[in-house]
């Protein structure tokens, strides 16, 4: 291939883009050099791709233009490529992405000819795929290869406190194992400054004021959904997959959707609520089909190294020590006084951070009688526990939802009767979602004309146990996961 043919198709012009039914058709015009071959004299063929549903792109040709030459023969399909991904690109194609994907066709099949020079007919949909170095990622991968994918897998390089045994090495190991026993690039990603910031100062943020965080949410939102997704995209793939039990689902109406796992067991809908519309349609969740025993039996039939690895437990930077051992490296701490939720002073705690609602085990009250964090009161520095698990005191009924996310993109008419869960694997409640009034009239209009709808109650039909602000409180409708919200 010639610099001159080459550059020649990097200069492609986006000539006009149609809907035809279900599909979306770009016409483009490739001008191409004269005498680039002795059959025949070409100035210039007009090409067609017919984008469907799945981002797969076809390339068909229309009536070429050909100039009187003496060896002037009409174009055929094979003189060209079949398929391209630049398909999926809707707008002008720079000048890198045609590159990636010329040379990519170069590599994978030098013994196509198109005018003498190799090329490949087909160029796999790309995608990067976390791997922890876990059985779910590791079969995550082998799926997507299985299904015609060009997959690379990466492993992210998250933060980790150095006077905390750290796994990293291992599960870095692991997971280049199972990528080279798959047959799959690897590389591994350094996000440590980046999980530092977004996930582990945030942590320690919410703690600080009182609150109970979810750092599980904040990694998807921010790192493995935000940094690792925006990197590979720019890197040229078309999808990031990782091995979360959850299923998108395309919807007739072009929403894509975000459904419950078929293991209901190890659902993990619960802590994508902060996905949306542009970050779905560039992922990939192929284990949601399946159980967990279908997984490992899968990796098993594989030989893959990690077939029989044990699930990671905890918070990931953190590891095998104690939260609170953590927290107190970060956090100073407070003593205040520990009251009933009857008024009786029982005991000191050692700063409000350090409890979380609904805790029972390590307050350090004796009697017999057991105890349950019912409240903090940050202004009079005092916890405030239940006696015995049916306190009153340890229910509410309704609650205020803050930072709310619709997954649709859309927030749905108001009010809304659905389900909820208030943490992970909780059974789902029957509840109703209105929008929180608020005296604020710029912010009552903001929240109208944004369709955000944050903050918003959430009324449920029997009072819930330990509701716990800073975690998510997250909706749906039937399998369908709607989106969610951090408690107040």
């Amino acid at each position: 291939m010639t610099e001159r043919l080459k550059k020649a198709i990097i200069r492609l012009i986006i000539d006009e883009v149609a809907i035809d039914g279900e599909k979306l058709k770009i016409s483009a015009t490739i001008p191409l050099p004269n005498k680039i071959h002795p059959v025949r004299d070409m100035t210039k063929s007009e090409m067609v791709w017919s984008r469907t549903t799945q981002n797969h792109s076809v390339l068909r040709m229309s009536k070429p233009k050909i100039s009187n030459g003496v060896h002037e023969r009409e174009i055929v399909k094979s003189d060209f490529p079949d398929t391209f991904n630049a398909g999926a690109t809707l707008g002008p194609i720079n000048q890198t992405k045609m590159e990636r994907i010329w040379n990519k066709h170069k590599q994978l099949n030098p013994h196509t000819k198109i005018f003498g020079v190799g090329v490949n007919t087909t160029l796999k949909p790309k995608v990067f795929v976390g791997m922890s170095g876990g059985v779910d990622s590791s079969v995550t991968a082998a799926l997507l290869k299985e299904r015609g994918y060009d997959a690379v897998g990466v492993h992210i390089k998250m933060w980790s406190d150095p006077s905390i045994p750290c796994n990293f090495k291992e599960d870095r190991h692991d997971a280049m194992r199972a990528a080279e026993k798959i047959g799959i690039p690897f590389q591994t990603w350094d996000l440590t400054e980046e999980y530092r910031t977004a996930v582990v100062e945030y942590m320690i943020r919410e703690y600080a004021s009182v609150r109970t965080p979810n750092p599980d949410v904040m990694c998807n939102r921010h790192i493995k959904f935000g940094v690792f997704m925006r990197r590979a995209l720019d890197m040229g793939a078309d999808y990031v997959a990782t091995g979360h039990y959850a299923r998108i689902r395309n919807q007739e109406s072009g929403i894509m959707g975000l459904d419950v796992a078929c293991d209901k067991n190890k659902d993990q809908s619960y802590f994508l609520w902060t996905l949306g519309q542009e970050q779905l349609k560039h992922c990939l969740f192929p284990i949601g089909e399946y159980t967990k025993p279908e997984v490992r039996e899968i990796a098993r039939k594989l030989m893959l190294p990690t077939a029989e690895k044990k699930d990671s437990q905890g918070i990931c930077f953190i590891g095998e020590i104690d939260l609170r051992a953590f927290l107190k490296k970060h956090i100073l701490t407070s003593p205040g006084l520990v009251r009933t939720t009857g008024g009786r002073e029982i005991g000191i705690h050692e700063g409000l951070p350090f409890y979380t609602i609904g805790q029972r085990e390590g307050l350090g009250i004796g009697g017999g009688i057991p105890y349950y964090v019912a409240s903090k009161d940050a202004a009079a520095n005092t916890l405030v526990v239940a006696e015995g698990p049916y306190d009153e005191k340890l229910f509410r009924q309704e609650l205020s939802i803050t930072d709310v996310n619709w997954i649709s993109g859309k927030a749905p008419a108001l009010p809304l009767r659905c389900k909820a869960r208030i943490r992970y694997r909780q059974p789902l409640q029957r509840c109703r979602v209105e929008r929180q009034a608020t005296s604020d009239k710029r912010q009552r209009d903001s929240m109208v004309e944004s369709c955000l709808v944050s903050p918003v109650s959430c009324r449920f039909e029997e009072p819930q146990r330990a509701v716990t602000p800073g975690q998510s409180a997250v909706f749906y409708s039937g399998e369908e996961m709607l989106g969610g919200g951090v408690i107040v």
